[in-house]
């Protein structure tokens, strides 16, 4: 039975013996390689939908290690006390009751809230019992973890990185991993549209150091108030006060002047200089391919303290799904439904977790008047994290915008290109997406795929509509693509809407191989008018992936599309004309997603170290 609201956890220690109460949790005693193995064992642990895992022997550590701590819908409810969702709904309930505020109202709403909300505060604490501190700060004596074989060496996966303005002193808290340079000394990869960037550059402007805490290792509900989606200067440690339903202990730190999370298992504190920074990368990242290596700030460290029984918290990310799947649906089931505060029309937003959360967006809208749709789309990707998006797609509000193939079905039904797709060029873009090959920088696409009005609410005509000659095809005959040309491997028509063509590479073994044109030349090839009759009957999108994406799995062909495509290079129409100054786009969309050469390789463990943990599979306790 799941942990009430009320109660809550305290530390990560607190939740483990929950879990293992539960039967949700596998002790792990053989010792492992926190290079490569312990990372594989965790990543076949997940595929197979097995219980979270505690290393009690790490290589080289005296710590153990937690890791697949929320990887479950399960673990997550035991987490918050009952399922995101439905908090989510109650969250929004109570915002909406009290718009405009009416005292009245606002107690009604919150009654079922009413010990979350009033939990939603810091609370100062002194110690109740004594942290014990490293005699020097030795990153060397954890279990920090290398992910994946291109790594430039050990990362720490779990940070929460506690930051304070150096002149409004609010607080922010989020996760940016951390390469490990030396005992005490990392990287920290303040991303684009991060808070604790957004500190460290008004501390650099002012040219004073900015105070830093990491905390590795706390009780479920700070750990998904981190990576949680708030907007800008929402205190995430209030945040963490409400999923917990009591208040979050702070105590000054050992070594800074900043507040920090009693409670955490460990603490490294110290300071990140002005004007410093340091390669940092590459890594093996959340879109399933390495991020390029940058430059970044640099984090000295002063102490290391940590709790007398304290456990190492570690997670790994790469090509879906990975834990991280449930720690995004976790955040966007609990706070998306806030996006009708501010956006009325929209009903629903749900970001991807296959396509790695910012490119693809499925957007549910109620449409009151001609294009709506399109101006609310617009609107919902200049929000907070969403402005990152890559792509978005409204649909009408009957149509489930988390269903991937729903939203292709929607698009075989309502889209026209003509009418219904804008392209938005050299806007910002997440920094982990290497697409565009300018860090930070890219381009989107929002296609309107809803039911057209014939009339508005006003009573006024949608604008008149001529059907597309490339979209209006009859007959149900086609041509095999792989005729149309012969670099198409395998091919796979997805809700009469979709058409995914696998190319073959120069090297069975190795996507690198590919041409960088090779992909563009096929789609281009397949979408002219002379081939558009060719293809299977209702085709509107035709998109060539390369040899290592599994067409069987949507999730596979979700990723290996929306990861490796740049919308203003790779993605063309059967005709591109212009209206004056403006495109007009008609026909088939066609989208090179395949690999091309200056992207960074895809993560792939070495066949030695799978093999090492297959053989080993029983040693470390499972059957």
């Amino acid at each position: 039975m799941a942990s009430s609201p009320e109660r809550g956890f305290d530390t990560l220690s607190q939740f483990l013996t929950r879990l293992e109460h539960d039967g949700e949790l596998q002790r792990v005693t053989a010792e492992v390689d926190p290079v490569l193995e312990a990372p594989q064992i965790a990543i076949r642990a997940l595929s197979e939908g097995r219980k979270a895992l505690l290393f009690e022997r790490i290589k080289g550590s005296r710590f153990p290690l937690a890791m697949n701590v929320l990887a479950s819908d399960r673990r997550l409810e035991i987490a918050l006390g009952e399922d995101p969702a439905r908090l989510g709904e109650q969250l929004i309930h109570f915002a909406e009751r009290i718009m405009p505020p009416k005292p009245q109202a606002a107690w009604r709403a919150a009654r079922p809230l009413w010990q979350r909300l009033l939990a939603a505060r810091v609370r100062r604490t002194s110690p109740e019992e004594p942290r014990q501190t490293l005699d020097a700060p030795d990153l060397g004596t954890l279990p920090i973890l290398q992910t994946w074989p291109e790594d430039a060496g050990k990362f720490i996966t779990l940070p929460q990185v506690f930051t304070y303005d150096p002149e409004m002193k609010k607080r922010n808290l989020g996760m940016y991993r951390m390469q490990v340079y030396g005992p005490a000394e990392t990287g920290m990869h303040w991303q684009i549209q991060k808070g604790g960037g957004f500190h460290y550059h008004r501390a650099e402007a002012l040219g004073q150091p900015l105070e830093v805490a990491v905390a590795v290792g706390t009780d479920p509900a700070l750990l998904l108030a981190t990576v949680a989606p708030l907007p800008e200067g929402l205190d995430e440690v209030l945040f963490a006060g409400f999923l917990r339903g009591r208040a979050t202990p702070m105590r000054r730190g050992l070594s800074v002047s900043i507040d920090v999370p009693a409670k955490a298992e460990f603490l490294i504190e110290g300071i990140v200089p002005p004007f410093e920074r340091k390669l940092e990368g590459p890594f093996g990242d959340h879109f399933g391919h390495y991020s390029h290596a940058a430059m970044f700030p640099v984090f000295h460290i002063r102490a290391i303290s940590h709790l007398p029984k304290a456990v190492f918290a570690a997670t790994v990310v790469g090509k879906p799904p990975m834990e991280d799947k449930w720690l995004g649906d976790a955040g966007q089931l609990i706070l998306g439904p806030l996006v009708r505060l501010t956006h009325p029309e929209v009903h629903d937003v749900w970001a991807f977790y296959e396509a790695g959360f910012h490119n693809l967006l499925g957007i549910r809208t109620k449409q009151r008047y001609a294009k709506e749709a399109m101006k609310a789309t617009l609107g919902v990707v200049t929000d907070g994290q969403l402005s990152l998006t890559k792509c978005g797609i409204a649909v009408s509000e009957q149509v489930n915008n988390r269903n991937f193939r729903a939203l292709l079905r929607a698009i075989r039904d309502n889209f026209d290109p003509h009418y219904d797709f804008q392209l938005l060029t050299n806007t910002a873009m997440d920094t982990l997406d290497f697409t565009s090959y300018t860090m930070n920088l890219g381009s989107k696409m929002l296609l309107d795929a809803t039911e057209k009005l014939s009339t508005t609410a006003s009573g006024g005509a949608y604008p008149a509509r001529t059907a597309s000659p490339y979209l209006a095809r009859t007959g149900s005959g086609f041509e095999d693509p792989k005729n149309l040309d012969s670099r198409i491997r395998e091919w796979k028509l997805l809700e009469d809407t979709l058409l995914v063509v696998k190319l073959s590479a120069s090297s069975s073994s190795n996507v690198s191989m590919q041409s960088s044109r090779t992909g563009y030349e096929v789609v281009q090839k397949l979408t002219l008018e002379t081939n558009v009759g060719k293809l299977p009957k209702g085709t509107k999108i035709v998109a060539a992936v390369s040899e290592d994406v599994n067409l069987e799995s949507d999730m596979e062909i979700i990723w290996g599309i929306f990861t490796r495509f740049d919308a203003a290079r790779d993605v063309l129409f059967t005709k591109i004309s212009l209206a004056g100054i403006s495109p007009v786009y008609e026909g088939i969309m066609g989208i090179d997603a395949t690999w091309k050469p200056g992207y960074p390789n895809p993560c792939i463990m070495p066949e030695e170290i799978v093999r090492n943990v297959d053989s080993r599979w029983k040693e470390y306790g499972f059957r």
